[in-house]
């Protein structure tokens, strides 16, 4: 085709575009917008592509206009393409908002293989691949953040109602057919009557578990608006997420999400805590969980008597007792700081896993049912699930389900060495890093684990992974932890700001699950020193693998060569090195972890920058000032193993 009828086929289209009136009856519709354009050209004909993308415009157009839908995609030889519109909007304004982004696409090079346009109202993606199980792409490097300039009324209230909101959204979306949700949420006085709206959207296209990760990367950047502005947007090229102190939908365009929260209905107007935390959010974690225990009460003061936790069972300490045949030796599947794990079988048959916990301070003693509360409803496929507990005097005991296949560290460098593949290892990290941003942004309140190793991972009868032990770094007593110190982790797996200073955050879970990636890969336990071919300790042999460029280095030899890519694993190692950088704030969020080991998509993975700070032995003394937040005496060292 000639340049002429190249632009005979643009002219149709932009007569498609003209015949209807722009039908935006809120004009919020299209004001915020985003265009990424592919500096790649089409391989092939461009005349023949631009041909096939335009008869690509008007197949979109005529299924949101004639099928009144609100997502289509179509594909023609040359090209794939996607539009997707908010589901409160008219089909007038879903047609409207397609047609001027048709319109922007022209501000690309004609002959670009790809190009995405993202309003408020709707997006429009092409590409000369297929991309629809995508949730990012390289021309929109990650998510895209707009922060509006206006403040709420009482910002501080409106901060926390939106969080609530974000996070409910977060939750449910993914569980609700065609990937989407519009809610409000509104605090009753005398908090002030703040009111939040908001939506949440994935590409239809995506799985459920995708569409959990491109939201979860989303609500992580758009936490930034939400301290100092009443509305903000985030968008990858999967998903959508938007609040707002104003209506941009109408009220009776709200979707039901309590049936998909889990709990049956929204679980109060409460601010996100941080469980785990700093010193200091002990008092609010207590405050919170005390109202949640007076909520039960009101709703069933039976329940509050018999000392009932939702979602848990409280199991009569002698039939454990007998589960476990009095504790017996033979039943014990593992040690831990928090106690030992007995194998469990109830009377209907039922096998648990039941841990007496040892190191308990008073405080917790007394708040057991409290602290529990707070993760005992928990639910992901990739953590431990809570069953029950008991408490019987002194003796306060947990109850999970139980794992056949016990923990990866044996799977790893213990006696079943070698009997996982390459593909079940990356199965197990990805899995991993889905629990941990689960904790970290999904979940009700943030929950920092302290201590991330293989040990503390469990495999189901299919190895897929379930995290163990979260939560309950908050019962240790206040004068005792894995180490000398106030210190909850674990020597090898710890992140040097939280060891060396007791900087805690959710990064020091990233820097041990960095860790555990390495393990994984290497079949080498973290802390063992290799005296050949390499000497030195798990992380200071991958980063010299890494500057070496000789990523293959790493590989447990256990591991078939036909299993494994060079590809693979360099992108593997250098995600896990990310994980692992120094300071901690440069490390990516857990989200944005999931995000890089889903995709294939080399470009997204962030490149480790600095040699890793790394806990090596317990030999030497580190001088240290002493403070409530600061290791004192700790009996460890630090090195960048720089010319070491």
């Amino acid at each position: 085709m000639g340049t002429s009828g190249r632009w005979w086929w643009l002219a149709v289209v932009m007569l498609v575009v003209s015949v209807s009136e722009p039908a935006f009856s809120d004009p919020q519709t299209n004001q915020i917008g985003n265009l990424a354009c592919s500096t790649y050209n089409v391989t092939g004909a461009p005349d023949y592509y631009i041909r096939e993308l335009n008869l690509s415009f008007v197949d979109l157009r005529n299924q949101l206009s004639s099928a009144n839908k609100r997502f289509a995609t179509t594909t023609q030889r040359a090209v794939y393409a996607m539009v997707q519109c908010r589901k409160y909007l008219s089909t007038a304004d879903c047609v409207a908002c397609f047609d001027a982004a048709v319109l922007v696409t022209r501000n690309c090079s004609i002959t670009a293989n790809s190009a995405i346009v993202i309003f408020d109202g709707c997006f429009l993606r092409y590409q000369d691949s297929y991309f629809y199980d995508q949730i990012t792409d390289r021309i929109t490097a990650g998510t895209y953040r707009v922060c509006g300039k206006r403040t709420a009324s009482k910002q501080d209230i409106f901060n926390a109602t939106a969080q609530q909101l974000l996070n409910e959204l977060l939750l449910a979306t993914p569980r609700i057919n065609g990937f989407y949700a519009a809610a409000k949420l509104q605090e009753e006085p005398p908090s002030g009557g703040a009111t939040t709206y908001a939506v949440a959207q994935c590409a239809e296209t995506v799985s459920q578990s995708s569409c959990q990760d491109c939201l979860s990367l989303a609500y992580n950047d758009i936490k930034v608006c939400l301290s100092y502005s009443a509305d903000g947007r985030a968008v990858d090229a999967g998903c959508f997420l938007r609040y707002s102190d104003t209506p941009f939908f109408a009220d009776n365009q709200t979707s039901d999400i309590a049936r998909f929260l889990g709990r049956g209905s929204r679980s109060g107007k409460k601010k996100p805590i941080v469980l785990a935390g700093v010193v200091g959010t002990v008092g609010i974690i207590l405050v919170i969980g005390a109202l949640f225990l007076l909520y039960r009460k009101s709703r069933n003061p039976d329940a509050w008597r018999r000392g009932d936790i939702l979602g848990a069972k409280n199991y009569i300490y002698k039939d454990l007792k007998v589960a476990t045949n009095n504790f017996s030796e033979d039943n014990i599947l593992g040690k831990g700081g928090f106690g030992d794990v007995y194998k469990g079988t109830l009377q209907n048959g039922y096998v648990v896993a039941v841990k007496k916990l040892t190191t308990i301070s008073s405080r917790v003693k007394e708040n057991f049912e409290t602290e529990v509360s707070l993760i005992t409803n928990v639910n992901h496929p990739n953590l431990i699930r809570l069953l029950g507990y008991s408490s019987n005097g002194k003796l306060l005991i947990l109850v999970y389900e139980y794992m056949a296949n016990a923990s990866l560290d044996r799977y790893i460098y213990g006696e079943k060495r070698g009997m996982l593949n390459w593909k079940q290892r990356i199965d197990i990290i990805l899995g991993t890093a889905r629990g941990l941003a689960y904790l970290h942004e999904q979940y009700d309140v943030c929950i920092i684990h302290r201590d991330i190793k293989s040990s503390n991972i469990l495999l189901d009868d299919e190895f897929q992974p379930k995290i163990a032990d979260f939560g309950l770094a908050r019962l240790l007593p206040e004068n005792k932890s894995h180490l000398t110190t106030k210190f909850a982790g674990t020597l090898g797996y710890t992140a040097p700001e939280y060891a060396i200073h007791g900087h805690l955050s959710e990064k020091a879970d990233i820097y041990s699950f960095g860790i555990v990636i390495l393990e994984i890969i290497s079949g080498r336990r973290s802390s063992d020193l290799q005296v050949e071919p390499v000497t030195g300790y798990l992380l200071e042999q991958a980063w010299k693998l890494y500057e070496n460029d000789e990523h293959l280095g790493l590989v447990d030899n256990s591991l078939d060569l036909n299993e494994y890519e060079l590809e693979e694993v360099k992108r593997t190692l250098e995600i896990a090195l990310v994980c692992t950088q120094s300071p901690s704030k440069i490390r990516p969020s857990m989200s944005e972890v999931v995000v890089m080991l889903s995709s294939t998509d080399a470009s997204i993975i962030q490149k480790p920058q600095n040699r890793p700070t790394t806990i090596t032995d317990l030999d030497k003394r580190i001088p240290t000032t002493t403070s409530s937040s600061t290791l004192t005496n700790a009996t460890i060292s630090f090195s960048r193993f720089s010319g070491r």
